[in-house]
């Protein structure tokens, strides 16, 4: 037998343990071992029943998704084989779940016999976000016990759920306190005992037969479900699939599913998001940081600035349970800064996403505070304040001088230069960027800025941090606007090119949007506030070269008075208590006289061009950013663009995006543009090297 699988005996009962750290994963190795082991048992007269269950901290987190599309991951038995064996094995099998148990684990699991589970386990079929569908019977045997609107809502969203609303659908049997395997082998000997043919998933009817009378919840569901899943194939997958539990019978309702499994596996959307899984995992991997690498507890925490950003960051402070102070220099401006944090979270409240009681819980975590004796006590201090380099420096030489000694001293800084910044205090080595982004309190990207100075130690602490606040979290290197901010400037700059060239704003933010985008362009500008931008380049025109193309559009608006959705003008016009953007013939106007002014011949543009123009640039100045070191990998800007900025999950990312089209090919268009439209789109280096030699960013970055 394996030695990824254990196997004991409890009195008449044989108990298979699956030992596959760190999460028992269903590779084929276990596979075998836990067909061996039933086998075994079914080979002795004395043993009258089976349990399996996993060890460590879970039961299983399913499938080996490495193994997809490789032959380790059909090798006989393959999940569903194992999965069959294991439904029509003639003894009682129970399935001991604990922690977790999700994917592949829990189809297993409904193929057992009985299902125990341990308090506060998490249940789950997330396949579609990988955009595949659960290709092993769980489309099949969820509907058949707990329906076919609950297998929906579970399978279609991949939401996971707890042992105790699992006992009240229908999935689990028992939910115990008390250690669950020995609270299933219980069970497998009282059901062995009582006699008579296992309890069989496949053969439960009851549920579809209801559902079978009721074939509107299905057209219902797709309706419901069509702005979230909007450019997706895996979730219109999952619904065909339950719909056949309902409607075929099981045996050809199983052989749908393995044909859509099969097909979405292969499809290109499944690669790109099964990409941004690992993509996420191996952003935490930072040279210089090991799981040895001493990090610093953060028990108290201090946010410098009352703003829309200080108050979001203080917000993700309180949420993660960390006492924090929110510090501000006048008495107005702390008084607002509570009133904003407050009202979100009543607005939480009132749309029932968050209880008054935690509400309560974490604004008793915030305590407000004028001055900087609030940050003499804490273990971190993140500065907020208004992109201004002599005002940063200024603060953290004040924090320098009352921060306690090992105390981290980050900001929040979305374009200056960190190592400037630091070299205003004596400890260059404590101070890191933390870039959160707007509403801090809800998006998940940090980027993790590294320092010239800034200590292994710190940089740890930083990253588990980004964890406690249940952010994703992305090492970059100092440079201006560092990855993010630092790409978007060739995407916002292309789409006011075009726009002056002869496009309209909404027909570029149209074609961002179909592309899979929540929103284009200048929707976004206008959603952030265009004050901004405007701010970032008047210091920035000082250095600007004049021979450098530049469009006076978006600062003409700011000179308007119109920053975007906060004065209810920028881009387009927005109606009071809407967030929907009209079109504007004021702005359509200004942009006609601007490009007269320039001597621009307005032509038509199609979709594809401002695709392009828009996109590829991005692909480039990632290459360049990757040749700088800013960037550790191509897949952390694919992590940085999908969490930061929306680019669509199931597209990978823009360098996994890349990488499909083929660098030759984007690297051709890029210098075409270059040709057409000089030197601010001339092909990077890394990008001329990898299309002349037929490689793609995937290649290099796995050397």
């Amino acid at each position: 037998m394996t030695d990824l699988i254990q196997y004991t005996t409890r009195g008449a009962v044989g108990l298979i343990t699956l030992a596959n750290p760190p999460v028992n994963a269903f590779s084929a190795a276990v596979r075998a071992g836990v067909l061996e082991a039933l086998e075994g048992i079914m080979a002795d007269d004395a043993l009258t029943a089976a349990v399996i269950t996993g060890s460590g901290k879970l039961f299983s987190g399913g499938a080996d998704i490495r193994e997809f599309n490789t032959p380790a991951g059909m090798q006989s038995p393959n999940l569903p084989e194992l999965i069959e064996k294991t439904e029509a094995f003639p003894k009682p099998v129970v399935a001991a779940l604990h922690g977790t148990a999700v994917g592949g684990a829990l189809e297993l699991s409904m193929a057992c016999h009985y299902r125990v589970a341990a308090a506060g386990t998490r249940l789950g079929l997330p396949e579609v976000t990988l955009g595949i569908v659960p290709g092993a019977g769980g489309t099949q045997r969820m509907p058949r016990l707990v329906g076919a609107e609950a297998a929906l809502d579970l399978i279609v969203g991949g939401r996971p759920i707890k042992a105790e609303e699992a006992l009240e659908l229908g999935l689990i049997d028992e939910v115990v306190e008390s250690d669950v395997v020995d609270a299933a082998v219980a069970l497998a000997e009282k059901v062995a005992a009582e006699g008579g043919p296992p309890r069989r998933t496949s053969e439960l009817e009851d549920r579809v037969t209801a559902d079978r009378e009721r074939p509107e919840i299905f057209e219902e569901y797709r309706k419901k479900m069509a702005r979230k899943a909007r450019g997706l194939e895996s979730p219109y997958a999952c619904v065909e699939c339950i719909e056949a539990a309902v409607n075929k019978p099981f045996a050809e309702g199983l052989a749908f599913e393995r044909e859509t499994f099969v097909r979405c596996v292969e499809s290109a959307q499944s690669k790109a998001l099964q990409h941004a899984f690992f993509a996420e995992r191996e952003s935490g991997k930072v040279p210089g940081v090991t799981k040895d690498t001493a990090t610093r507890p953060i028990e108290r925490a201090a946010v410098i600035g009352g703003g829309t950003m200080g108050a979001g960051i203080t917000m993700c402070f309180a949420n993660a349970g960390i006492p924090v102070s929110i510090i501000e220099v006048a008495q107005d401006g702390l008084d607002r800064a509570m009133k904003t944090i407050e009202g979100t979270y009543a607005g939480s409240v009132n749309r029932g996403r968050m209880s008054q009681d935690a509400m309560d819980a974490c604004m008793s975590l915030i305590t407000p505070s004028l001055g900087y004796d609030a940050v003499a006590d804490v273990d971190l201090v993140v500065e907020a304040v208004f992109e201004d380099m002599s005002l940063k420096k200024e603060i953290f030489g004040k924090l320098d001088e009352i921060c306690a000694e090992g105390a981290i001293l980050a900001t929040n800084t979305s374009t200056l230069d960190i190592n400037e910044i630091a070299s205003s205090t004596a400890r260059p080595e404590s101070v890191v960027g933390l870039h959160f982004f707007s509403p801090a309190n809800v998006m998940r990207l940090l980027e993790i800025v590294r320092g010239e100075a800034t200590s292994p130690e710190t940089l740890a602490t930083a990253m588990r941090i980004g964890k406690t606040l249940r952010k994703q979290g992305v090492v970059v290197g100092v440079r201006n606007g560092f990855v993010a901010n630092g790409m978007m400037l060739p995407y916002i700059r292309e789409s006011e090119f075009l726009v002056e060239e002869g496009a309209t704003p909404e027909q570029v933010d149209r074609v961002i949007f179909e592309f899979g985008f929540p929103m284009g362009p200048f929707q976004t500008m206008d959603m952030a506030g265009l004050d901004v931008g405007w701010r970032i380049r008047q210091a920035a025109a000082a250095t600007r070269p004049e021979s450098e193309r530049y469009s006076p559009v978006a600062d003409r608006i700011c000179e308007m008075g119109r920053m975007g959705l906060k004065t209810k003008a920028g881009w387009y016009l927005y109606e009071e208590g809407s967030r929907t953007p009209v079109p504007d013939p004021e702005i359509a106007a200004m942009i006609e006289a601007a490009s007269a002014e320039q001597g621009i011949e307005r032509r038509e543009i199609s979709d594809q061009e401002i695709l392009v123009r828009c996109l590829y640039p991005l692909v480039n100045l990632g290459a360049g950013m990757l040749e700088e070191g800013v960037a550790l990998r191509p897949s952390d800007i694919d992590v940085i663009w999908m969490h930061g900025f929306g680019f669509p999950r199931y597209q990978g990312g823009p360098m996994f995006w890349a990488d499909q089209i083929g660098l030759g090919e984007v690297h051709r268009v890029m210098q075409e543009l270059y040709e057409q439209h000089g030197e601010l789109l001339q092909p990077t280096a890394l990008l001329t090297q990898l299309a002349q030699e037929g490689r793609s960013f995937g290649d290099w970055s796995a050397e």
